[in-house]
């Protein structure tokens, strides 16, 4: 159990070398996960010479850990993102969210990645205000966006979906979906060498100098660009106290129980799409190509892998409680960034633009965020503003009260989903 089903079913790698002495580029790019090498993509084709430098190897960070959901949307629900930014600003950000799904298998499709990519996402009602919600944001949609991908599925139709009775209802996003996220990113960046970016492993970011020309500095080499993407995410760092400042490291956990074979995983579920379920500290669960059920969630103030694992198991049994024999193979976990208001945090500071706190929803919005940073640095902002105009605040003390803030956030919520 020291890897992740994921590495254990990765494709074949490149190995990258690591940054010794001093080199130039139009864009230096710091972390090799969803958003930089989507970003990178974006800036080659349009013709800028990329670095890459990534801190260990491609898709260590949480495009390599996490539970490779597609789902349109962000995660707050439009009904609040469009109290927080406005109907106007909400109704773009919709607009973007749509693009992304899209965008991302698109990408898919044009690069050739084998990442098991599967269709549906199925938000599942634990209690009946949960339901009042999902019914709420599905007319909500409709009625302002016009997206009629949505399908609600009431309870006691749930059954022709799901093997369990823990659910009253469930929304489908039609459009949503599934991948292996290790093998995404990994396509990522074969599509990225061919378009010619140059990846670093190995390559810890140690100091970034702000200037006219940026520099990039690592152990054993620099970087000196026009511009820098900073897409540590989560794993930022110390590289800028300030952005870190805005987001909070909230460690997951999944795990992967052994193959249960086509006929019983096919009885289990009888959908493709993935499942999320409605609490603040969410489970959410779907099947891998080889018939495991993956099944994920916080983990519920516990810090050890073992016990994170144990708790988990425990509330999968919870949701199929048909699964009691069955062995789990892997435990991993690792880290997302969320921000105080659950929307992206994205901006510019002169020439170094930045991206962080998908708040759970990186899969789909990196390959957008991406994206637009292309464009920005290619010298159009506009939708890339659209972003960088969402209202964001510093958690209270910074990085230094981050920890015990986490631990009361997740005792309110656990109270809460708990009522």
């Amino acid at each position: 159990m020291s890897i992740s089903y994921y590495d254990a079913s990765a494709n074949e790698r490149a190995d990258f070398p690591r940054l010794a002495g001093g080199t130039r580029a139009d864009v230096c790019v710091i972390g090799g996960g969803y958003t930089g090498l989507c970003a990178a993509l974006e800036l080659a084709e349009k013709g800028f010479a990329v670095t890459l430098l990534e801190a260990e190897r491609i898709g260590f960070g949480a495009s390599g850990r996490n539970g490779g959901q597609i789902a349109t949307g962000y995660t707050p629900g439009m009904v609040d993102t469009e109290e927080i930014a406005g109907a106007e600003e909400a109704a773009r950000l919709w607009g973007f969210s749509v693009e992304a799904t899209r965008l991302l298998k698109e990408r898919i499709a044009r690069h050739n990645i084998a990442c098991d990519l599967r269709h549906g996402e199925l938000y599942a009602a634990v209690k009946p205000r949960h339901r009042e919600w999902l019914l709420e944001e599905q007319a909500h949609c409709e009625r302002l966006y016009g997206y009629e991908r949505y399908k609600w599925i009431p309870e006691e139709d749930l059954g022709g979906y799901l093997a369990t009775d823990r659910f009253c209802g469930a929304l489908l996003d039609e459009d949503g979906g599934h991948l292996h996220p290790l093998n995404y990113v990994l396509g990522l960046s074969v599509a990225a060498v061919a378009a010619g970016v140059t990846i670093y492993e190995e390559s810890r970011v140690t100091e970034v100098f702000d200037g006219a020309k940026p520099v990039v500095k690592t152990d054993d080499g620099s970087v000196t660009a026009n511009y820098v993407v900073l897409a540590g995410n989560a794993y930022l760092g110390d590289l800028s106290k300030s952005l870190a400042a805005k987001i909070i490291p909230v460690d997951t956990c999944i795990i992967a129980t052994e193959p249960l074979g086509e006929e019983k995983a096919k009885a289990l579920m009888k959908t493709e799409a993935c499942v999320s379920d409605t609490n603040f500290n969410l489970d959410y669960f779907r099947l891998s190509a080889d018939n495991r059920l993956l099944y994920g969630g916080r983990d519920k103030l516990v810090s050890r892998r073992k016990v994170a694992g144990t708790a988990l198991k425990d509330n999968m049994l919870a949701t199929f409680p048909q699964l009691g024999e069955v062995k789990v193979d892997y435990i991993w976990g690792g880290r997302v960034a969320v921000t105080r208001n659950m929307l992206p945090d994205v901006g510019r500071r002169g020439n170094i633009y930045y991206a962080q706190g998908y708040s759970g929803q990186g899969v789909p919005l990196s390959a957008i965020v991406g994206r637009v940073i292309g464009e920005a640095i290619a010298g159009d902002a506009g939708r890339f503003d659209v972003f960088a105009r969402i209202p964001h605040k510093p958690f209270p003390g910074g990085t230094a009260l981050r920890v015990p803030l986490l631990s009361l956030a997740r005792l309110y919520y656990e109270f809460r989903d708990a009522l």
